[in-house]
């Protein structure tokens, strides 16, 4: 596979900010003359806000999270939104496929021990833990849809202030479909090649009498992997939501989410001992066995949240959240010795997994505005409480040796060992946090905002053998200098931290010894500090934003794999910038395009006995990142649109002698209006048929992106 030539970094930094300036002189006329559009509710919209009908297009001017208590352009953060309509364009149907196209984002893969799942690298820190759900964790670790989601947020750079533990690289806060005031039906029937079916509902009855309005979102979706042989996925899932005291001081909203899946699941082709790279093996070959391997997975969330107006200053919200989910499957680990290799075998290892995530989560916050004479105060206040269990059943024993199978023509029906019984004991992780926030913008001047955070976590992990408490301040700070009514200039600094036990009961194996353990040490701690500039333009049609940052881990976990102990001897150092552009080109052309540089570093790391990894480059992390997204409407009638994302050379071990080759991926989509209530839209995804590894579980086995793949979508609205 080719590798094209790497874009230096510097040109691209100084070729973006050259646009924007000369965007803004020829432009600034313009705006100075053209009328703001009000920023009113930009900090009291909230999930149960009803927020009228769907609104359309890339570009969001806030967040929908009540911590950030100014307009995006004025938050000293770096924010990307991917909205619906984006997400219904690229023919995105989970959080993976959204994420996939978003620059400086990259995964890593699970197995046995880290679990199968949505597992991001944001700014070159690993993030499955810091997705949220409307604001509040998902602690299930699962793979997420996108039928219930109306847009995503990711929050870029230490978060601790925000969400907690964790956040060092940002955050992802999924925002589900809640009640409209407004009566419809609507849905989607989706067919495809390699045998995809996917059907979508969404109802929404207002009862405007009563202040009521009901919504109910399901799904159906069956397919194969495109360029895989033998990998199936089918799931279903249903979100009804209820929400009541509509347009009146007192408001709440109850709703249910439900998604399972059964799947065959599927690791990739095996790392080579030998070359470090992917072996050189026909893209559909499938290591495991169809006849043994399998993943069942469910989620069930039930939340409740009120909320109440004192005024049009102050208002109060409680959320309270119960949540479970279950993960159980066996999957062929496919990895081979050189030895294997050069005979043309492959280990397909079976990795079992049975848990059971269960979760009781309650948030207060309270916000609104107010002035301290000439100063003025938007701000947000809260508590909140979580309690976690995870349930590991022994229900799988050791599955003793390996089976071995034709590196170069695996049979999915090959004899395979049963993995017997276990003894099914049971073996609990219990997470404990209590933790208070405040987050405040203060208006110094018109031109001059002060935006400063902080939060206080009590966390207390145990297993029933170990426990380890952690007491942590974390900060967020920044000032914003607005020159123009339509630009802003910032300087940020904010903090995380990562407790000792952060992921026990829910990792392990190679790549999660350090962050699974359960050991008696301090937090890690981090700290970042961001010069950015945001510019709405084109009558603030179109956002573009550029960012240099730089985060530090101090003391980070280091795993030894020799004496088995974890110790914070570790350094983590990512700088970096990113440029970005959001929104309409002219009244017919939107885009969506970013590029991301990252410096990630092991400053200090130290693994066994004379072994350092100091200076090397982090793993699975892309030094350059960059993807396009426009669409057209050449009539009322006819959009077509095209994207293409670029990721870099990613090294998939600490020793950083094993590798992903860089790669180039292109999509395309044609959608025809047939009338007010039916388009239709033709989607090909990966047009040239690219084979390139998006994911690996450090450097033993590579999975496979999907080939190319045609999928036509009948979308109806009444």
């Amino acid at each position: 596979m080719s590798s094209p030539a790497r874009p230096h970094p510097w040109k691209l930094w100084s070729t973006s900010l050259g646009l924007m300036a000369l965007s803004e002189a020829s432009l600034g006329a313009t705006e100075q003359s053209t009328e703001r559009p009000s920023d009113t509710a930009s900090v009291t919209l909230g999930t149960t806000h009803v927020k009228g009908e769907h609104k359309p297009g890339y570009k969001r001017e806030t967040s929908d999270s009540v911590k950030f208590t100014a307009p995006l352009r004025e938050t000293p953060k770096s924010v990307t939104i991917i909205t619906e309509s984006l997400m219904q364009e690229r023919a995105v149907s989970t959080l993976a496929d959204a994420l996939r196209t978003t620059p400086g984002i990259t995964f890593g893969a699970g197995e046995g021990g880290t679990p199968l799942g949505d597992r991001p690298f944001i700014r070159g820190f690993e993030a499955s833990t810091d997705i949220m759900i409307d604001g509040i964790r998902d602690v299930g670790r699962m793979t997420h849809e996108a039928f219930n989601v109306e847009q995503i947020e990711i929050v870029k750079g230490p978060g601790s202030a925000y969400a907690g533990r964790g956040s060092t690289g940002g955050t992802i806060n999924l925002v589900s479909k809640v009640p409209q005031q407004e009566t419809f039906a609507a849905g989607s029937l989706t067919l495809g090649t390699d045998q995809l079916r996917r059907t979508t509902v969404d109802l929404n009855q207002y009862l405007p009498e009563q202040n009521m309005a009901l919504r109910l979102n399901a799904m159906k979706h069956e397919a194969d992997t495109p360029g895989r042989d033998d990998v199936e996925v089918t799931r279903w899932g249903l979100a009804p939501s209820f929400s009541f005291g509509l347009n009146t001081d007192t408001r709440g909203t109850l709703s249910y989410y439900h998604m399972q899946s059964d799947d065959i699941p599927d690791q990739g082709v095996p790392v080579s001992a030998i070359s470090g790279k992917p072996v050189k093996v026909d893209r559909d070959n499938f290591y495991g066995f169809s006849k043994r391997d399998f993943r069942k997975t469910s989620a069930d969330l039930f939340t409740l949240q009120l909320e109440h107006d004192f005024n049009d200053q102050l208002t109060l919200r409680n959320t309270t959240r119960q949540g479970r989910s279950m993960q159980d499957y066996i999957m062929s680990r496919p990895i081979a010795t050189p030895a294997q290799e050069r005979n043309n075998l492959a280990q397909r290892t079976a990795r079992p997994r049975n848990v059971v995530n269960t979760s009781l989560i309650n948030q207060t916050d309270i916000f609104g505005k107010f002035d301290t004479g000439s100063i003025g105060h938007s701000y947000s206040a809260g508590l909140e409480f979580s309690r976690e269990r995870i349930d590991e059943k022994n229900r799988y024993g050791s599955a003793g040796s390996a089976d071995l199978g034709d590196l170069n023509n695996p049979n999915p029906k090959d004899p395979f060992t049963p993995v017997p019984r276990g003894d099914g004991q049971h073996r609990v992780t219990k997470h404990n946090n209590r933790a208070l926030y405040v987050m405040d913008t203060l208006a110094l001047h018109e031109q001059w905002d002060l935006n400063l955070g902080a939060r206080f976590d009590n966390y207390h992990v145990r297993d029933g053998v170990q426990s380890n408490r952690s007491n942590l301040w974390t900060y967020q700070s920044g000032i914003v200098f607005k020159p123009l009514p339509y630009g802003s200039i910032y300087l940020s600094y904010g903090t995380s931290f990562n407790p000792s036990g952060e992921t026990a009961g829910q990792s392990g194996g190679a790549d999660g010894a350090a962050g699974g353990r359960l050991s008696n040490l301090d937090p890690e701690k981090s700290r970042s500090i961001e010069l950015g500039t945001k510019w709405d333009l084109l009558n603030e049609r179109l956002s573009l934003t550029a960012a240099l940052f730089k985060t530090e881990k101090t003391n980070a976990r280091t795993y030894d794999p020799i004496s088995n102990e974890v110790t914070l001897d570790g350094d983590v150092e990512v700088k970096g910038f990113e440029v970005g552009a959001t929104g309409h080109l002219t009244e017919q052309w939107e885009v969506m395009a970013g590029y991301t540089y990252l410096d990630a570093k092991t400053v200090k790391y130290a693994s066994g006995k004379n072994t350092n990894f100091d200076g090397n480059q982090a793993k699975f992390i892309a030094p350059n990142s960059g993807s396009v997204w426009t669409t057209y409407a050449l009539t009322d009638r006819w959009k077509v649109g095209g994207g293409a994302n670029y990721v870099d050379k990613r090294y998939t071990n600490d020793e950083n002698t094993r590798s992903l080759d860089s790669y180039w991926r292109y999509d395309a989509m044609l959608a025809y209006r047939v009338n007010k209530n039916l388009d239709l839209q033709l989607n090909v995804l990966n047009l040239t048929d690219e084979t390139y590894y998006d994911a690996s579980h450090v450097g033993m086995f590579a999975t496979v992106a999907p080939g190319r793949s045609a999928e036509l979508a009948a979308n109806v609205r009444f």
